[in-house]
């Protein structure tokens, strides 16, 4: 079978065998020879699947002695909800704080980007108008957990304080706080999750492997009138998040 096949079904089996109590926290594992002989495929195969049980939390290797069961590490919930205050602050850091987090972030931002087809198409202006477009790597105590591609049209914020998503007095504040400052009501916000794979970068940037399961939420910004003021691409590791909902009723 395709070495990649390969490794993702060692990968599954020994997780279902943790995670049902084959080998207690604390246990060591057998050797990766041994599991080769079991899964009838090479070590190379069970030593990247034992790699990723020890980068999702599930194991961890001690130098000389072997590999062991550890806690697993909490998968934590992403709520995604219409925020009672958008003056409270950094929606991301809000979240991170209430896992007992300290919710950081990268960001890099080029001024006046031509709007590619398809942000175009999600921000009703034309091919080409010029945006700014503010990249960020956001993480829970130091450790990546989210990256975000944001898009704002020129024509709405040039001229004003918050032109740069992260330079100013508002700078982290978030879109819906930065938008209400310059007299943009933020309404209503559209959100597409869909599963994918982690391409070659993202599992650089998020610290997964390639083709690793991850979320990735296309979100868009409406002011009163219906016209789009920003939107992103959000990835979401899977390993790490799981994503919820809640509306009111």
């Amino acid at each position: 079978m395709p070495r990649e096949t390969s490794y993702l079904q060692v990968f599954e089996s020994i997780r279902a065998r943790v995670e049902a109590g084959e080998w207690a926290v604390g246990d060591k594992l057998p050797s990766r020879a041994r599991f080769a002989r079991e899964y009838a495929v090479g070590q190379s195969v069970t030593q990247r699947a034992m790699e990723r049980l020890i980068i999702e939390g599930f194991l961890e290797g001690r130098a000389g002695s072997g590999t062991y069961v550890r806690t697993p590490r909490r998968r934590m919930r992403m709520l995604r909800t219409r925020r009672s205050d958008p003056r409270a602050g950094s929606p991301f850091r809000t979240e991170s704080a209430v896992h007992g987090l300290a919710g950081t972030w990268d960001s890099k931002t080029d001024a006046r980007v031509p709007a590619p087809e398809r942000i175009a198409e999600r921000l009703a202006i034309a091919p080409g108008d010029p945006c700014v477009l503010t990249r960020y790597e956001f993480m829970a105590d130091g450790s990546p957990v989210e990256l975000s591609e944001s898009w704002e049209p020129l024509a709405v914020t040039e001229g004003t304080a918050i032109v740069l998503p992260e330079v100013g007095e508002l700078r982290g504040a978030g879109v819906v706080a930065r938008m209400r400052s310059i007299g943009v009501t933020v309404t209503n916000v559209l959100e597409v999750p869909r599963p994918s794979r982690a391409t070659q970068v993202q599992a650089n940037l998020l610290g997964i492997s390639v083709g690793d399961l991850i979320t990735e939420i296309e979100r868009t910004y409406f002011d009163a009138d219906g016209r789009p003021v920003e939107t992103a691409d959000l990835v979401v590791p899977d390993a790490r998040y799981e994503i919820a909902y809640t509306f009111p009723v």
